[in-house]
């Protein structure tokens, strides 16, 4: 017979119309029996049905629907009798088995196994295909059951395992067979494929094989469902489990074999696995997956022969070394596309295994550089240590930097070029360190590899690769930085070399700015260490360490112009250091007042320019502090002496300004003359036990909010009334006190939450209401 259709299609299609036939004359028998009970009631038939009507009365129709159909509610009986005859012949066989003489069983057994063997082929004549399955199901249960008995009669001291596989074995040619005679029923062929899976591994347990054995058993087992599931497909699933298993086997004899004699045995398994994986994805290309765990079934193979004579590190190296040239599969047109993608994968999974281990042991060696911190310029830099990764972990780090390198080259992808810029530089910077090299090779070494990072980086033009260079660089200036910390000589030299490359990175034009801009932070912050560096060696003490700390800020602001598109972060960056120059002046009242003018100067100098203007404000405000630090060390309690003889002409000259300028803010007519009385005023009450100062202040704060109100200038207003209500604050908080000791615990947090309720419920009107606030302040100047 011919058919244009391929033979799986075929039968695919020949099943579902047998299916649609089986429904078919399923809803015909049901309405059969409808019409037949229909007729068999006197007066039932109403007047005008004939023989053309062909569905049910309308009321019928009307009725209400029915939870389940027909398939469905037969599917569930036929399972619930199936369920309830199983459990019949496993009562039988294990409870009433020995009540009946040997040939009554087996007379029994044989009679009822074969009526439900043979019941579905009568079933499936009449079309009741369901049923057939059911029945055979039923029947299937029965020669397990009969395998069973025969073991228990004839054979008891039988070994049960062995028993078992031949039994398996022999069940699965019977299952095989019955399915492929009847090859309507579902369930004969896929029971056999799965009793299939167990003769030879229970052999080999069976024999005592052990580990090797049972992996040989495993693998046989493996390339049978391979070699089946080019026809049936769900056979592929057993047949990767049962490699997987044997691969798994396979690799944990080898990695605990003692001898290269001893590797020899798993090394055979193992690449008997990759070979079925390789053969698997040559058949059929959806099943690349297999050649990947074949190719790295292969690498195991081969590098643990010589795994039990080499050291941990080393063994890292010779996996990669056998497992790195699979990448080379992606230029081999030779190969089926499966088995390349297959191939390559396992290089690129040897190779970033191999990388995480070298990567672990070299982390450490890294990291134990911070145990400089707890002793700075202590010079007990510790040697190399003996039991340590040694070269090993270097080596094979640039064993997978280079394969990913290779990669890069003959892929598109950009993440093979950012692998080989991170494995080549941990590669190169741990390699001095892992050496057990002098301190000043392992610096210059360390230092000239950073720099080579930082320059790959500039030129890189902003792709993935000059990004993780620029991390790498990043990474090492910090650590190396750390370490040099162990003496004073390599503070100096690596902190210099260090800043002096970030400010010629931040001079580079071509590169991006984001780069530039890092390069400047880092330049100013080395700049920064560097002075805290000179300082501390001069035995100063510490306050005075802020005046040449003091130096960053003020070569910014003198070079601000000519820094172009980094000029922002250092600046930033610059002030930072100013904060530190504060904090390190903090311990003494006259060099905190100091540092504070000497700040003041900076931004007062940097606010000539028309574009940093604003620092005018933070020059003022810091002289102004200079000037209050040094008349608190001056023991003085009335600061209105010093404040008032400024106050006036500043006011008067703000109100000149004024009179020409109708357009001026209020804020730079009276708030630095109003400012200089009410804020330090303001410290001072707080400060005072007396009424008198919070009384006067607070009657002069009241007289410049409403002046503030009157004239709708906002300085007055909103200075006024802070200053007015801290006094308020200040004046009611022991009555505040008072009143809240005396109250019930329970009242403040009834109180806080009717608050909290009230201002929920009217929400948005009280947002209305700031707003409008908001606006109305905005008004004023």
């Amino acid at each position: 017979m011919e058919s244009p259709l391929p033979p799986a299609e075929e039968l695919a299609l020949i099943d579902r119309e047998l299916a649609q036939l089986d429904a078919r004359r399923l809803y015909l028998l049901t309405r059969r029996d409808w019409l037949l009970r229909l007729l068999r009631q006197p007066g039932a038939v109403p007047a005008g049905w004939g023989p053309a009507v062909s569905g049910p009365p309308a009321a019928w129709a009307a009725g209400p629907a029915k939870e389940a159909s027909a398939p469905s509610a037969q599917n569930v009986l036929l399972t619930l009798g199936a369920v309830l005859l199983a459990v019949a012949a496993l009562a039988f066989t294990l409870v009433s088995w020995g009540s009946m003489g040997i040939a009554g069983r087996s007379a029994v057994l044989a009679v009822v196994t074969a009526a439900a063997l043979a019941a579905p082929a009568l079933l499936l004549r009449r079309g009741l295909r369901s049923t057939a399955e059911s029945v055979a199901a039923v029947g299937l249960l029965l020669t397990v059951l009969d395998a069973y008995a025969l073991y228990a009669v004839g054979m008891p001291d039988a070994d049960g395992t062995g028993y078992t596989a031949g039994a398996a074995a022999v069940l699965a040619a019977v299952w095989a067979g019955y399915g492929s005679a009847l090859r309507t029923l579902r369930l004969p062929l896929p029971a056999a494929v799965v009793a299939a899976q167990l003769p030879l591994p229970l052999a080999a347990v069976a024999l005592q094989a052990g580990p090797l054995g049972l992996g040989w058993a495993l693998l046989v087992t493996a390339a049978l469902d391979a070699a089946l599931a080019l026809r049936v497909r769900a056979a592929a699933v057993p047949a990767a489990l049962l490699g997987s298993a044997a691969l798994l086997l396979g690799v944990v004899q080898s990695w605990s074999a003692e001898s290269a004699g001893r590797a020899l045995p798993p090394a055979a398994l193992l690449l008997a696995v990759a070979v079925l994986g390789t053969v698997a994805a040559w058949r059929e290309p959806r099943v690349w997956p297999a050649a990947l765990v074949g190719g790295v079934a292969g690498v195991v193979a081969v590098a643990g022969v010589a795994r039990p004579e080499l050291a941990a590190g080393w063994a890292v190296v010779a996996h990669l070394l056998v497992g790195l040239p699979l990448l080379a599969a992606v230029r081999v047109p030779a190969l089926p596309g499966a088995v390349r993608r297959g191939v390559a994968g396992a290089g690129v999974v040897v190779g970033a295994l191999g990388a995480l281990a070298a990567g672990a042991a070299v982390a450490p060696v890294l990291v134990g550089r911070l145990r400089v911190l707890e002793e700075v310029w202590a010079a007990t830099t510790p040697a190399a240590d003996p039991y340590g990764p040694g070269a090993a972990a270097a080596v094979a780090l640039l064993l997978a930097a280079g394969a990913a390198w290779w990669l890069s080259r003959v892929s598109s992808r950009p993440e093979p070029g950012v692998a080989a810029v991170v494995l080549g530089w941990a590669a190169l910077f741990s390699a001095p360190l892992l050496l057990g090299l002098p301190v000043a090779a392992v610096f210059a070494v360390q230092l000239a590899v950073t720099g080579a990072a930082g320059v790959l980086a500039l030129r890189s033009g902003g792709r993935a690769a000059g990004v993780a260079a620029a991390g790498c660089a990043l990474a090492g200036a910090v650590n190396v930085s750390v370490g040099a910390l162990d003496g004073r000589a390599a503070t100096f030299a690596v902190w210099g070399l260090l800043g002096a490359g970030c400010a010629a990175g931040a001079a580079y034009g071509p590169a991006a700015r984001w780069l530039r801009s890092g390069a400047a932070v880092c330049a100013v912050g080395y700049a920064t260490g560097l002075l805290v560096a000179v300082a501390a060696v001069s035995d100063l003490a510490v306050v005075w360490w802020a005046l040449p700390v003091l130096a960053v800020p003020a070569a910014v602001a003198v070079l601000g112009p000519r820094l172009g598109a980094v000029r922002l972060p250092a600046e930033v960056t610059a002030a930072v250091s100013g904060v530190l120059a504060l904090a390190l002046s903090a311990g003494r009242p006259g060099t905190l007042a100091l540092t504070l003018a000497l700040s003041g100067v900076v931004c007062a100098g940097a606010a000539v320019r028309p574009e940093r203007r604003v620092l005018g404000w933070a020059a003022g405000a810091l002289f102004a502090a200079a000037a209050w630090v040094r008349l608190a060390e001056a023991g003085v309690t009335a600061p209105e002496a010093y404040t008032l003889p400024v106050t006036v002409p500043a006011l008067a000259m703000g109100f000149l300004r004024r009179r020409r300028d109708a357009q001026a803010s209020s804020w730079t007519a009276y708030g630095p003359g109003l400012a200089a009385t009410l804020l330090p005023s303001l410290v001072a009450a707080w400060a005072d036990t007396g009424w008198v100062r919070p009384l006067v202040l607070g009657a002069a704060a009241l007289a410049v909010t409403l002046a503030g109100a009157r004239y709708r200038l906002q300085a007055p207003l909103l200075l006024g009334g802070a200053v007015l209500a801290a006094v308020a604050v200040h004046e009611l908080a022991p009555y505040v006190v008072q009143v809240a000791g005396a109250l019930p615990r329970w009242v403040p947090p009834a109180l806080a939450g009717v608050l909290l309720l009230a201002v929920g419920a009217t929400y948005e009107k009280r947002l209305r209401d700031a707003r409008r606030l908001r606006a109305a302040i905005g008004r004023l100047r």
